[in-house]
């Protein structure tokens, strides 16, 4: 996965570009990827499971959401209308991953997570199945918990 800090970082070490060391990176950050990664990985298990409370549980109450189709929600309620009425009745055969591929801080409580989601056909192979690349952009709470603030969820079109 590449990670990046949009803003320096004391004693210089600001990262751009390519994936850093993790030498490279603060415990702070290092522990900040990590419950970002968790939070992709909730909302993978959402996802496999069917679970919209799970899901809504991931979302900062005045998030922004953009649906793979161009539908945007707004706020938590609007998100919550649309997931519980499209996340149960969700027809596919296999099952989702989610893969976290890029992290960048735009601050240290704001950041931009690339994710790679792969629908896998009931055979397990990723032939067949859609991929989407989602764009999430994540905020750290006052309690240190990382939500999903604006979201854009955008198919990707094979040839």
């Amino acid at each position: 996965m590449n990670t990046e800090s949009a803003t320096p970082a004391p004693a210089d070490t600001a990262l751009s570009g390519g994936a850093p060391s993790d030498a490279a990176l603060s415990d702070t950050e290092l522990a900040d990827i990590a419950a970002i990664e968790q939070v992709v990985a909730a909302v993978e298990r959402a996802q496999r499971a069917k679970d919209p409370d799970a899901f809504l549980a991931l979302f900062h109450p005045e998030a922004l959401w953009t649906t793979a189709h161009g539908k945007v929600l707004l706020g938590l309620d609007a998100i919550a209308e649309f997931t519980r009425a499209v996340l149960p009745a969700a027809t596919w055969d296999g099952r989702v991953t989610y893969e976290p591929v890029h992290i960048q801080f735009l601050r240290p409580d704001v950041a931009a997570v690339k994710v790679r989601q792969v629908y896998h056909s009931a055979n397990g192979d990723a032939d067949g199945g859609s991929e989407g690349a989602p764009l999430y952009v994540m905020t750290r709470q006052d309690d240190g918990r990382w939500l999903l603030h604006a979201c854009q969820n955008t198919g990707v079109l094979t040839d």
